[in-house]
């Protein structure tokens, strides 16, 4: 069947058992490998339409992909292909997801002293956030959480280190939150002035 396809497409047989084919089944991969990302973060989302479509492509992908290896079992270079593919669908998904922010975040701020400055900076935003005195290792601390949309992260983390480069802070995804309006998209429009307080 390969040879019928590669005489269809007017390419040499070896050309296309060891060049050709390799290179549609590590395409092949870093497709269904970085569908099944997608189908993940839709997933977890609770995503009930999307995530089943995704589902299904993505085994469509890989029983063609794993199909031609059975059919080419003596060539190493499928194999490779395979693998390979693999691979660069992991990084492909991770930066898709990275691009696609979908969902929302708890920013955990942790400082020796509270932060009024961004405690200020939060309330004049509109953004919920709680305040909480604790004991550390190194003594009295003061944590501060707020939820934003991860599409905001960037710019909210620009804004901690703004106000206090010192300040410890952790970023944890969430699946789902109360009031689904935590962060107004006009909050971080280019005119904001973080200093100008």
């Amino acid at each position: 069947m390969n040879a019928n396809l590669g005489e269809w497409l007017g390419i040499d047989a070896d050309i296309f058992q060891f060049v050709v084919l390799p290179l549609l089944i590590f395409l092949a991969r870093i497709l269904d490998v970085s569908v099944n990302t997608l189908r993940i973060i839709f997933m977890l989302h609770g995503n009930k339409l999307l995530a089943p479509i995704l589902g299904f492509f993505e085994a469509l992908i890989w029983l063609i992909a794993i199909g031609q290896i059975f059919q080419n079992m003596g060539s190493v270079f499928t194999y490779l292909a395979y693998a390979g593919g693999f691979g660069m669908g992991v990084l492909v998904g991770m930066l898709i997801e990275e691009k696609l922010a979908i969902g929302k975040v708890v920013i955990r701020v942790i400082t020796q002293k509270p932060d009024d400055n961004l405690i200020s900076y939060l309330s004049e935003k509109g953004l919920r956030y709680s305040n909480l005195k604790a004991d550390s290792n190194t003594g009295k601390v003061n944590i501060l959480f707020t939820v934003v949309s991860r599409d905001h992260l960037k710019a909210t983390l620009d804004t901690i280190r703004r106000f206090n480069p010192q300040a410890y802070y952790t970023v944890e995804g969430v699946k789902k939150v109360s009031d689904e309006d935590v962060v107004s998209p006009s909050i971080y429009a280019k005119s904001t002035n973080v200093n100008g307080m």
